[in-house]
């Protein structure tokens, strides 16, 4: 596996690298503490593709691979990861899907506007029975004539403040021997498609996170996304990449704090020297750092998998169980250096720590990465003769 990053995906690390320290990084702390992220920074990112990230240049997107796209939103999370999340799962589970599953009609219909940014994408799997156990989806979608009538409620809908565009998996065939569930793309100013209020969460407080209701919402047929019947297929092959986006996420925070605990460790004087010289400090330090870079290797061979089309599950799950799982030990190491200063909010360490325990959770939580990862080891290859 070639390690070195291409000139391309350098280029493209600068890039996001500059607008997340000069024009993002300012605004976090402001972001973290209103729970929400001002329109200036949704307006100054339309212009640099992050919208579109993947799509190609036809519909107006940045044409990138899936690695030079974990990079930026990498970069974007190590300044504020929120906005992270809300590049991460617009591009991963909302514009992707469509571009790969779509009709040509849905391609010229959703994502130019999509990938300009002017409307933002959502997916909506979560029930307050379904979570990790997908197939408990109790929202329907009963076809009457040309329309799709949706009705249940989905929760904790990451991008649902926001979101103009949200795939939706609901209950296609109701009867009792068979289950069906299809991928539907729904405008949310459609009549009967309600917003909850925003979570009051603990981290990722930028992301308007809410529920979703449907109320009898009716949609065309021509917006079934994919073959009636392949929604939770399709839904778990995007999950492959946005597993790699919060991989990608986990990492830039993870990074955050190393660098944070560095600078801390050379400024911090106790014993009449700096920190950074003691051996304690060090030991954490080097250890942090050695996770860092062991996550982002398997984080950016996870996004080289999926460009490679041959098959992303297992690394994608590999690399966001040990990212996001790094992001923690990463955060609360970083509080533990800064003491007790690392306990107020007077330093951004805490909000590390925050924002990293959502990496865990979202996605598919940790447990399930590791039924995952365990499944396709024990029987997800082929038998010898």
């Amino acid at each position: 596996m070639e390690l070195e990053l291409s000139m391309r995906h350098r280029v493209v690390r600068k890039a996001a690298r500059g607008f997340a320290q000069e024009v993002l990084a300012p605004w976090a702390e402001w972001i973290d503490r209103e729970a929400r992220f001002p329109e200036e920074i949704l307006e100054s990112m339309k212009p640099l593709g992050y919208f579109g990230l993947q799509i190609p240049a036809r519909w107006e997107g940045a044409g990138l691979d899936t690695l030079a796209s974990a990079i930026v939103v990498e970069e974007l999370s190590k300044a504020c990861p929120a906005v992270g999340l809300m590049v991460s799962v617009h591009n991963s589970v909302a514009v992707n899907p469509i571009w790969r599953f779509g009709t040509p009609q849905q391609r010229d219909r959703y994502l130019p506007c999509m990938a300009r940014g002017d409307r933002i994408g959502a997916f909506c799997l979560t029930e307050p029975n379904a979570g990790s156990d997908t197939a408990a989806v109790q929202t329907r979608a009963e076809l009457q004539g040309e329309h799709f009538i949706i009705s249940g409620n989905k929760i904790f809908v990451t991008n649902g403040g926001e979101a103009g565009i949200a795939l939706v998996i609901a209950r296609t065939q109701l009867t009792s021997d068979q289950k069906e569930w299809s991928l539907l793309i729904v405008e949310t100013d459609r009549e009967g498609c309600l917003r909850g209020h925003q979570e009051d969460l603990v981290g990722m407080r930028g992301n308007p996170v809410c529920p979703l209701v449907f109320q009898e919402c009716r949609v065309p047929r021509e917006n079934l996304l994919g073959e009636p019947g392949r929604g939770l297929r399709i839904a778990l092959e995007a999950l492959d990449g946005g597993r790699v986006g919060i991989a990608a996420q986990a990492l830039g925070i993870a990074q955050a704090a190393l660098e944070a605990s560095i600078q801390y460790a050379m400024e911090r004087i106790q014993f009449e020297r700096p920190i950074g010289h003691l051996q304690a400090i060090q030991a954490k330090v080097a250890d942090m750092a050695v996770q860092v870079e062991a996550a982002r290797l398997l984080t950016y061979k996870a996004a080289r998998a999926c460009d490679a089309g041959n098959g992303a599950t297992q690394a994608a799950a590999m690399a966001k169980l040990f990212a996001s799982a790094t992001a923690v030990r990463a955060a609360l190491e970083a509080v533990q250096i800064f003491g007790g200063y690392g306990y107020t909010r007077a330093y951004p360490v805490e909000r590390y720590l925050r924002d990293a325990k959502a990496t865990e959770i979202y996605e598919g939580t940790s447990e399930i990465q590791r039924l995952v990862i365990s499944r396709k080891l024990l029987f997800g290859r082929k038998k010898r003769p």
